[in-house]
């Protein structure tokens, strides 16, 4: 029995809002829940969305015990990045608007279970090929966190949706920092099959929870499939400033993966010669991200969305610049890692405080546009990074780093001359 079939307080201290009832003012079936969330309801949601994320990032630091278990090259192997973000891409597009057709809650549970089944199929893997192929299929179904946001952006009261939405990030933040250090050290204890094993084992008890601890809400309008994933489309086409943060999103999300394809490598080589659990360890480093994470929501329901955007690039482009003694200086790769999440989380989560207030019906199309575009962004800068790598080694990368923090830059100057015609009244358009 889930929380909305009774009265009273669930098994983790929670209070199910009720269900809102068709024909809502806004067209939105789901406005009555606004404002219901509970704290402690913010925190679930915010651990589930770590558990769920972390599934993309299991690999980064075993790249090269992958290469040496698959007898392959580091440009092939860093292609599992790649893949694993290009099916989550995928997820975004063809799984994630269905959060605005179905009641989520089932949703959430059934994404989950194919994410085990895909988790356990990876601990079998008999070659990098099998691995690669699978890597699609882990990719495409860890968009669980992607429905869970905008679910917490419904339940969120508007004038504390950034700060809900910046707990929740923190937590997704969170999960994929700690993914990268659980990894190397559960392999370098028990090898690289037991991650994707306890991964597979996480999903089946994640599921088990939130179906437990989730409200029970159904969409207003019952599209068809083919229509809806059309109206996605249509969102980008009609709203600028998605179409703007989805771009500096993307740049954002590039730059990310630019640093984290390659540092495994990095790392494992002379002069560092560290092993998996030291490089999981590194990904403790970009904890500031996810602390600025309240901070990125707050500015934006503050209206200071633009400025705080240009600093977070700024940001981004000094990473780049720290790391690139970080070829044989640890000091500066630390400090640059730490500037880098800094930056790409506080533009992300400023990014999507500000799409979340563009249509209350349509918030999960609106999460898949963004995301669908955040992801595309984070495989090309993988695929860049592992050729760049190759061919010109740390210092390539950090040049490759820095032309994709000029980019944004340029992103953010073109929309501060030019702001998107009939933005007035969004907090955009209000910011100084």
């Amino acid at each position: 029995m889930g929380l909305e079939d009774r009265p009273g307080r669930g098994a983790v201290g929670l209070t199910a809002p009720p269900s809102r009832p068709e024909g809502a003012a806004d067209g939105n079936a789901r406005a009555g829940l606004a404002g219901t969330i509970s704290p402690v309801l913010v925190l679930v949601l915010a651990a589930a969305c770590g558990l769920a994320v972390a599934n993309l990032y299991y690999a980064q630091p075993l790249l090269h015990e992958l290469a040496a278990a698959f007898h392959a090259s580091a440009a092939a192997t860093g292609l599992i990045v790649t893949l694993t973000q290009a099916g989550y891409a995928a997820g975004l597009v063809l799984l994630v608007p269905l959060g605005d057709l179905v009641e989520r809650r089932g949703l959430i549970v059934a994404v989950l279970g194919l994410a085990a089944l895909a988790l356990a199929g990876s601990a079998l893997a008999g070659s990098l090929a099998v691995f690669e192929l699978i890597a699609l299929g882990v990719g495409c179904t860890t968009v669980a966190a992607q429905i869970l946001v905008p679910m917490a952006a419904d339940l969120a009261a508007p004038e504390r949706r950034g700060r809900v939405v910046g707990v929740v990030m923190s937590g997704l933040l969170i999960g994929i920092l700690l993914s990268r250090t659980l990894s190397g050290l559960v392999a370098a204890a028990l090898g690289w099959r037991t991650v994707y094993w306890v991964a597979a084992a996480l999903m089946v008890a994640l599921a088990a929870t939130l179906r437990l601890v989730l409200p029970r809400d159904l969409p207003a309008r019952r599209l068809r499939y083919p229509a809806l994933l059309r109206s996605t489309g249509s969102l980008l086409r009609s709203e600028p400033v998605l179409r703007r943060r989805a771009l500096l999103g993307a740049l954002g999300f590039a730059a990310f993966s630019v640093l984290w394809t390659t540092l495994a490598f990095l790392l494992s080589g002379a002069p560092y010669h560290y092993g998996l659990a030291v490089i999981g360890l590194f990904g403790l480093v970009g904890a500031a991200g996810a602390l600025c994470a309240n901070l990125a929501g707050h500015l934006a329901d503050r209206g200071w969305a633009r400025p705080a955007t240009l600093a977070f690039a700024l940001f981004a482009g000094a990473a780049f610049l720290l790391m690139l003694p970080g070829r044989s200086l640890l000091p500066p790769l630390i400090a640059g890692i730490v500037f880098l999440d800094v930056g790409v989380q506080g533009i992300h989560i400023t990014n999507q405080t500000l799409i979340y207030r563009l249509r209350g019906d349509a918030r999960s199309r609106l999460t898949s546009a963004y995301m669908t575009s955040y992801f595309v962004g984070g495989a090309a800068g993988s695929a860049a990074a592992g050729g760049v790598y190759a061919g010109w080694g740390w210092t390539g990368v950090c040049v490759l780093g820095l032309a994709i923090a000029a980019a944004l830059m340029g992103v953010w100057a073109w929309d501060a001359a030019r702001p998107p015609a009939g933005a007035a009244g969004t907090p955009e358009a209000a910011s100084p």
